[in-house]
Formats: C-alpha cells, sequence, structure tokens
C-alpha cells in the first residue's frame, strides 16, 4: 500500500508539472505567457484549428487525471491504515 501511495505522489507530481505547462501553451486573448512561447507569431498563421483542439482536449483529459489521483490520494489517507 504504501508503494501505491507513492507511486501516485510522484504521478501527481508529473501531471501538475504537465498540466502548468499545457495551460501556459493556451492562446492568449490579449498577450501574456503564451505570447512569450511564439504564440503570437503563430496566431497569424491559422493555428486555432486542429492544433488549438488538440491542446484544449490534452488539457481537459490531464485535468481529469489529476483530479483522480488528488480523489484516490484522499480516500487512500482518510480510509488507510493509521
Amino acid at each position: 500500500m504504501e508503494a501505491l501511495h507513492i507511486a501516485l505522489q510522484i504521478l501527481l507530481g508529473i501531471t501538475s508539472l504537465l498540466l502548468t505547462l499545457l495551460i501556459l501553451l493556451h492562446k492568449g486573448r490579449g498577450g501574456g505567457l503564451s505570447d512569450m512561447f511564439g504564440g503570437g507569431m503563430s496566431s497569424n498563421l491559422g493555428s486555432s484549428g486542429v492544433a488549438e483542439r488538440n491542446l484544449n482536449r490534452f488539457t481537459v483529459i490531464l485535468g481529469i487525471v489529476w483530479g483522480v489521483i488528488i480523489i484516490g490520494l484522499g480516500l487512500m489517507m482518510s480510509y488507510g491504515p493509521a
């Protein structure tokens, strides 16, 4: 049970970093952090099609996985052995 707890904590750290990165890569409305990574230049090329939709899908799926891990860790901590 301890190995599962450690594995979930490591997975939580990885998904947190990836979720932060994916959120920062989204196209901004009026500049901001997304323009620092070249978002301003790519918006002129019309990349708001498939690439933006895939980025949205990955972000939502990773957010759901992140939430499930949080709930799993919470249940393990509250119902686990004392």
